[in-house]
């Protein structure tokens, strides 16, 4: 996948909605709408970081030897 292309958006959108709906809904704390909020943001940097490390790779021509 493409980093920051269409289906990244899509999958990151889709992350965003789940986790702060996750949060905003099972949390009775005054502050839900803040902690809710932070935590779908971290989200979605947890899946770029991942995606980019993930994509980092992919292209590279000489993979490291005897990888099991």
């Amino acid at each position: 996948m493409k980093l920051f292309g269409r289906n990244h958006i899509i999958i990151s959108i889709i992350t965003f909605a789940i986790l702060f709906l996750m949060n905003y809904l099972g949390n009775d704390q005054p502050d839900k709408l803040e902690r809710a909020l932070m935590t779908a943001f971290a989200g979605i940097i947890g899946l770029t970081i991942g995606l980019f490390i993930l994509n980092k790779g992919k292209n590279d021509n000489s993979p490291p030897q005897n990888f099991d």
